[in-house]
């Protein structure tokens, strides 16, 4: 039986206390809210804080807003909670399709949407015991000092948060708060490609919301995960694609996002170059290739590579045509 260490748990009830307890404990202390990834890591003794601080009783973070223009959606609100709101539904399916892959119904009544956004990277390396990482002499991201999937001092721990790759084509915005005071960032700009922390916040700062403009008139978008079981499973891919046609039916916006690759989320390049055509079997087709080619895994994760690259185009072709045909 893994058992969790010893800590202390403190519970604020405004975001200025939860800050100002995040900052006198310094090192010592991390937040949590729905606990889902952060406990278990912890009896793997990925974490060892002596302090943890809950997030679960500022209402300011459970907000859903519907701000006219756009959703303000708060960083504590339960997966489950908005994967099932009707508005989100119709104004962002892909969002609510993703929240609603998040591992079971457990997991989604717990878990939050600040928690998948700054999800731990994950690595077939690093999300073992203590006893199993010692065995290998540990890796980088944890106690070691060589990464065993790329060699050297570079970590590629894979991004395997369901909420990253629609919030990429929707182009979300992120709402910080911390010592040095608010601050916005696109989800686009949120990550970097370092395994051992992926996302760019500092020290004690906390994501308190995210806001996502609603799509204009003609916007599709769809989500797809594939995993070894129909629940529970963390990603083997992620993926999101976002398009719009003009009245003509010409592609005028197209965005797709693929992830479980290396530490940051991907978002595909050079898709602008499809603009302005009529899309048919051979667009699509070139899109889905287009996706592969820009979609590199990694032995990060307990599944072939390549296999996962060749699904990358079945699955983007998949949801082109859902779009299309919405």
């Amino acid at each position: 039986m893994l058992r969790l260490p010893a800590f202390d748990l403190l519970e604020p009830t405004s975001l200025e206390e939860a800050l100002h307890l995040l900052a006198e404990h310094g090192g010592d202390a991390m937040p949590i809210a729905g606990g889902t990834d952060l406990l278990p890591n912890m009896k793997h003794e990925l974490f060892t804080p002596k302090v943890l601080v809950s997030l679960t009783s500022i209402p300011a973070l459970r907000a859903i807003e519907d701000l006219g223009d756009a959703w303000r959606l708060g960083a504590g609100c339960p997966l489950g909670e908005l994967a099932n709101h009707p508005g989100l539904q119709q104004s962002l399916p892909a969002l609510a399709e993703a929240l609603g892959a998040v591992g079971g119904p457990h997991h989604r009544r717990m878990g939050t949407l600040g928690g998948n956004l700054c999800l731990d990277t994950r690595c077939l390396y690093y999300n073992q015991t203590f006893q199993w990482r010692e065995a290998l002499g540990f890796c980088l991201k944890k106690d070691g000092d060589v990464c065993h999937v790329a060699g050297g001092r570079k970590c590629v721990a894979a991004a395997s948060n369901d909420s990253a790759p629609p919030l990429l084509v929707y182009d979300a915005t992120v709402e910080i708060v911390g010592p040095g005071g608010a601050r916005t960032l696109p989800v686009r700009e949120f990550y970097h490609p370092d395994g051992i922390s992926n996302t760019r916040l500092e020290d004690g700062e906390l994501v308190v919301a995210l806001r996502v403009a609603k799509p204009s008139q003609g916007t599709r978008a769809a989500f797809h995960k594939l995993r070894r079981s129909g629940a529970i499973d963390f990603p083997l891919l992620n993926m999101a694609v976002s398009l719009r046609l003009d009245e003509r039916g010409t592609l005028v916006a197209l965005s797709a996002a693929v992830s479980a690759l290396a530490a940051r989320p991907n978002l595909v390049k050079g898709l602008d170059r499809f603009l302005g055509q009529v899309p048919d079997e051979a667009l699509v087709e070139a899109i889905a290739n287009r996706c592969r080619r820009g979609s590199v895994p990694l032995t990060n994760l307990a599944t072939d590579p390549e296999w996962r690259r060749a699904m990358v185009p079945v699955f983007i072709k998949r949801l082109l045509q859902r779009c299309l045909d919405a």
